[in-house]
């Protein structure tokens, strides 16, 4: 029976390391950013800049994984990614100069790196065939509960015992629960166990899709695609770097981080939707297109809320939060539906790389325009991304 299919075991693992490294790795730095920021006085823009150092080299790094996981397994990579994002977070809150932030965010990047949306991938996609969308939804729902826990949990233990304190015993929390997980469930494969993708009773047919011949950046429907969720990315991670820090204000610290829990529930709801309703047959890029349109209309809201409107900051997160999960997800799935078997894991490894070098970015851009212009130009810059990067999605 399905329930009883070891693949869904692996799903909650990799939902549990999924929790762990979105709430380091992704929501953690726009937190870090105003206990910074407000605790030491340190400049939005060059604190924005370290956020930007961490994703660009974990998107240096994750094309890489791979290699990583043939060399060394699964287990190994993961469990060094658990102590490498622990040790880093640790870094963070311990640099006693902004130029101290610079080897704590290359810890964090490499952790980020070997734990984040292309391992998710990696662990889960031997498993699944035909239910892969619905596998890869509870998978990275884990992500959406890392925002979820860790935003609230990283304000209100930052508030209450410190900084560095709160690193380090989230960190060490997180080695004691996921260090045994890896071993029992990301260890192992269907042969290994006798068993066949979905928990079938025979391996599934392959797909009758002839390999795309050229390099993958020769191809229109990769540069589309890449490009995209690398755009809609930008706008994503911008607007969560700094979206804790423009509702602070308004809301509270413990406010805003509840706030920012509220669009991640919201986005625990769309991926499901998407995962279990999508139609076999749908046109998987009109649901990306869809989805950049109602975080748009979030980015529409963040805007009209002024700076003092916690309704609107609500509304905001609700819509934005819905199109979360889905930025990580969706590429996956149409690489899925584009792409043969033979050629999806490399294509997804690129996808990563190419969202994060972009979006690496995005907190010191977005930080940088902050202190030239004023809070406004969040809202602004992320509409204006999230336009165009469903215009783009529908070119092939």
């Amino acid at each position: 029976m399905a329930d009883r299919f070891f693949g869904w075991r692996v799903v909650a693992a990799a939902f549990a390391l999924a929790s762990f490294a979105w709430g380091i790795g992704f929501y953690g730095p726009g937190v870090w950013l105003h206990a910074l920021a407000e605790g030491r006085g340190w400049s939005v823009g060059l604190v924005s800049g370290a956020i930007t150092v961490h994703f660009l080299a974990s998107a240096a790094l994750v094309t890489r994984l791979p290699r990583l996981h043939a060399r060394f397994g699964p287990v190994a990579v993961t469990r060094a990614g658990i102590l490498l994002a622990a040790a880093g977070a640790l870094g963070w809150a311990l640099a006693p100069a902004p130029w101290a932030l610079l080897p704590a965010a290359l810890l964090t990047a490499a952790g980020w790196a070997v734990t984040s949306g292309a391992a998710i991938n990696a662990l889960i996609s031997p498993w699944f065939e035909a239910r892969r969308p619905a596998a890869l939804a509870m998978a990275f729902n884990g992500a959406s509960m890392g925002g979820i826990l860790f935003v609230p949990l990283w304000a209100a233990m930052i508030a209450w015992l410190g900084f560095a304190p709160a690193a380090g015993l989230i960190g060490l929390l997180g080695i004691l629960a996921l260090w045994p997980l890896a071993r029992r469930y990301f260890g192992t494969s269907p042969a290994a166990m006798g068993l066949h993708p979905d928990g079938a009773a025979a391996p599934p047919a392959p797909r009758a899709q002839p390999p795309r011949p050229g390099a993958l950046w020769s191809q229109p429907a990769f540069r589309s695609l890449s490009a995209a969720f690398a755009i809609g990315m930008v706008a994503q991670m911008g607007l969560l770097s700094q979206v804790f820090s423009l509702m602070a204000p308004a809301l509270g610290p413990r406010g805003a981080g509840w706030a920012l829990s509220l669009a991640t529930i919201c986005a625990v709801l769309g991926r499901t939707a998407v995962g279990w309703l999508l139609p076999p047959g749908a046109d998987r890029r009109v649901a990306g297109v869809l989805n950049f349109l109602v975080q748009a209309a979030g980015s529409v809201a963040l805007l009209a809320a002024g700076g003092d409107s916690a309704w609107l900051y609500l509304a905001a997160c609700v819509l934005f939060g819905l199109g979360l999960g889905n930025l990580l997800s969706l590429p996956m799935l149409i690489a899925q539906a584009e792409w043969p078997p033979a050629q999806v894991g490399a294509v997804v490894a690129a996808l990563t790389a190419v969202n994060q070098a972009f979006y690496a970015f995005a907190p010191g851009l977005f930080g940088l325009m902050r202190d030239l212009a004023g809070d406004w130009t969040v809202g602004a810059a992320a509409l204006a991304l999230q336009l165009l990067a469903a215009a783009v999605l529908l070119r092939r």
